[in-house]
């Protein structure tokens, strides 16, 4: 039972990383996955390994991150860790750096592996700096990293940044005081995160069905969607990616008509049909 009022010196905190090839968790993979555990003052546990996506990545990609397609060639398939990575988060606080990207890509690969989502939310470093770090341009990760002295590693890889990020959480804690609930710290961040919140496959309507499986199966669709100049007009896309979204969840995708490149709101798109 979730426990808002727990002392967070008491709560078990997994601190985690992905790196992933492309923007979407729908339509694009993990390449990297990195946790360490944090309990009461210590490292307690630490999960690290590169993994193999479905297409190979684009020289963009590998250039945010420096993981090559030679890299990834032999690493195991998420489907292969996933179940490690569940049990690992398991009963633990997760934190990560811009939280809801993470959370949408593992979220996705939980459902697909059919395993419950965690109940118990999330914390993310980046709104957390924002109320508790002052004095920075910026509070990117590795802005904070210098800002704070701490060994960040390597900058964009997943353990490294994992570490950085749970050093970062656990400056605002301090700034926080010790008596600190988990409760007060959701409050301090300013939303409330939870994995469920990040769902995109089960329980979605036919119309979402649809973009997902066009999306996976490198399909066109046809598509009716309520704005834009075209409103109510059937358009023609190839799906990029669909993502979780704050000011609401999107179809990012290629126009034919417009020859470009543009998000669709997933609450205007009135019907679709795949392209065979």
């Amino acid at each position: 039972m979730l426990d808002l009022n727990r002392p967070l010196k008491d709560c078990t905190f997994v601190a985690f990383d992905t790196e992933t090839s492309g923007a979407y968790p729908i339509g694009h993979d993990i390449v990297e996955f990195g946790a360490v555990k944090w309990y009461q003052g210590q490292e307690v546990g630490r999960l690290q390994f590169l993994l193999k996506p479905r297409e190979k990545m684009t020289d963009f990609i590998i250039g945010i991150h420096g993981i090559t397609n030679e890299m990834v060639e032999t690493a195991p398939t998420m489907a292969e860790k996933i179940h490690e990575i569940h049990e690992f988060v398991k009963d633990s606080i997760v934190m990560a750096h811009h939280a809801p990207f993470d959370l949408g890509f593992v979220t996705v690969d939980f459902e697909k592996a059919l395993l419950p989502m965690p109940t118990e939310p999330a914390l993310c470093t980046s709104l957390l700096s924002r109320k508790w770090i002052h004095g920075v341009e910026n509070h990117k990760l590795q802005t904070l990293v210098k800002h704070l002295n701490i060994d960040g590693g390597t900058a964009h890889r997943a353990y490294d940044d994992a570490k950085a990020c749970l050093q970062v959480g656990l400056k605002c804690f301090e700034l926080m005081g010790e008596n600190t609930t988990l409760g007060q710290a959701i409050k301090s961040q300013g939303k409330a995160l939870f994995w469920k919140d990040y769902t995109l496959i089960h329980g979605s309507n036919e119309s979402v069905k649809k973009l997902i499986s066009a999306t996976y199966d490198k399909k066109d669709i046809d598509m009716i969607y309520d704005g834009g100049s075209n409103k109510g007009e059937t358009r023609r896309l190839t799906p990029v990616g669909i993502v979780r979204n704050p000011d609401g969840d999107y179809l990012y995708a290629f126009c034919h008509r417009e020859q470009t490149n543009k998000r669709y709101y997933l609450s205007r798109i009135k019907e679709v049909e795949v392209v065979f």
